[in-house]
C-alpha cells in the first residue's frame, strides 16, 4: 500500500522553468552578464542551481549570483511570477490526504530558494508533512540516496512510496531507490521517450491526474 506521496516542486507541483529562465536572465542583466540561452537552461533544468548556473553562464561569480538571486526571487514571488501553485493542485493534495496519504516535498532547491514556501502561513504548511531540499539531505537527485533521510525518518519501505517528478534525474533517483515513479509531462519540455530507461508507473499530462494513478497502485 502506498503510504507516502513524495513530490518534486519545479514543473511538477507548479510550472517554473519558463519563470526561472526569465528570472535568471533578469539577474544576468543586473550583473552585466550575457543572457542565458533557453537551450542551455532547459538542458540543465533539474540540476542543483549552484551547479546549473555555472553551465548556463560559464565563469559566473557564484557568491555575487546568490546575492542577486535572494533579492530577485523575492520580487518575482511578490509579483506572482514564480511558484504559483494552481488551486486545482492544492485540491489534489487535499484529495491525497483524504485518501490517507502523507505528503512530502523533495526537491533539489536550496533552503534559500525555498524560503518563501517554508513560511508557516504558506498554503502548503498544513498539507505537507516534510520538506527535503539540498541543505537537509546528504545526497541529491539523480543519486537514489536522495531518499535516504525521507525513508529513514519516517520508517518507510521504498515500495510504500511514490515519487512524482518531471525529469530523468527524478526517475533515476526514484527507480534506483525502489520507489514507484510517476512522470509529469505537463511542462511540455520532456516526452515519454526521455524516460525509456526507467520503470515509469504512469505518465500524467496534468498534476491532478496523479490521484487516479495512485489509487490504482498496489
Amino acid at each position: 500500500m502506498i503510504k507516502t506521496v513524495a513530490i518534486d516542486i519545479d514543473d511538477t507541483l507548479c510550472l517554473t522553468e519558463a519563470a526561472c529562465f526569465e528570472m535568471e536572465n533578469e539577474i544576468m542583466s543586473r550583473m552585466g552578464r550575457a543572457p542565458i540561452l533557453r537551450e542551455s537552461h532547459i538542458k540543465s533544468w533539474g540540476v542543483v542551481l549552484q551547479e546549473a548556473i555555472q553551465v548556463r553562464s560559464p565563469g559566473i561569480d557564484l557568491e555575487e549570483f546568490e546575492r542577486f538571486f535572494s533579492l530577485v526571487v523575492k520580487e518575482y514571488v511578490a509579483a506572482g511570477k514564480l511558484d504559483v501553485i494552481p488551486n486545482i493542485n492544492y485540491q489534489t493534495l487535499d484529495n491525497l490526504i483524504d485518501m490517507g496519504k502523507q505528503i512530502i516535498l523533495l526537491t533539489s532547491r536550496s533552503e534559500m530558494e525555498l524560503a518563501h514556501m517554508l513560511e508557516p502561513d504558506h498554503l502548503l504548511a498544513f498539507r505537507v508533512h516534510e520538506f527535503y531540499h539540498k541543505d537537509n539531505i546528504k545526497f541529491h537527485k539523480p543519486d537514489p540516496r536522495a531518499f535516504d533521510e525521507m525513508l529513514s525518518n519516517n520508517s518507510l519501505l521504498p515500495k510504500e512510496c511514490v515519487y512524482i517528478g518531471d525529469s530523468v534525474g527524478d526517475a533515476a533517483a526514484a527507480c534506483g531507490a525502489g520507489l514507484h515513479f510517476i512522470a509529469s509531462l505537463e511542462s511540455g519540455i520532456r516526452n515519454k521517450d526521455d524516460f525509456s530507461k526507467y520503470n515509469v508507473e504512469a505518465f500524467v499530462e496534468k498534476f491532478s491526474d496523479i490521484v487516479d494513478v495512485i489509487s490504482g497502485l498496489k
